[in-house]
């Protein structure tokens, strides 16, 4: 249906940030997801039940809201919590539900990690990654310089390990450890 606005204050009510529309369609589709695959697990372990006829494997409802930073920014997450109250006849110790969408240390999606070494990589230093961060995710993606400085700690040291490689079986014909001339 259509409809006229008038005034100015009406019309500037009725625009939308378009990044916020992507973040809350993601936000509605990972929750949906993980819904969906909390009714899965559930459904798969209905007919386990204990002396009592209780099920074993049940809801316990969501966990605390947390930021998940993705390609579509923040989003913020309260994954559903089941409570399992098997035990794993092999080791003894309680059988647990764990999101394959969401594991529980997640921050930020690995798209968003693999971004960063190139970020780095094409010039931008270390107290850069916050300020442009927030302007991507509009958040700091949970990274500080510190952090980020942690970060190329590890890459740099990859990079160590990678050119001292031996290259003796690879068919370069060098075999020399760390060659680097073709």
């Amino acid at each position: 249906m259509l409809s006229v606005v008038a005034d100015e204050a009406a019309r500037a009510a009725l625009q939308v940030d378009l990044d916020e529309v992507v973040r809350e369609g993601a936000r509605r589709m990972l929750a949906a997801a993980l819904e969906a695959e909390v009714d899965d697990y559930l459904a798969a372990c209905a007919a386990e039940r204990d002396e009592g006829g209780r099920r074993l494997v049940v809801r316990n409802g969501h966990a605390r809201q947390r930021a998940v930073t993705t390609a579509a920014g923040s989003i913020p997450v309260r994954a559903p919590r089941v409570d399992d109250r098997r035990v794993d006849p092999v080791t003894g110790q309680r059988v647990r539900f764990r999101s394959l969408i969401l594991p529980p240390w997640w921050r930020k999606s690995p798209k968003v990690a693999e971004v960063l070494p190139l970020l780095y990589l094409h010039g931008l230093s270390t107290g850069d990654f916050v300020p442009a961060l927030e302007g991507f995710f509009g958040s700091a993606a949970g990274l500080s310089a510190a952090a980020v400085g942690r970060l190329l700690a590890g890459w740099q040291a990859d990079y160590q390990d990678f050119c001292q490689r031996d290259l003796t079986d690879s068919g370069c014909g060098w075999s020399r450890p760390g060659c680097a001339v073709w």
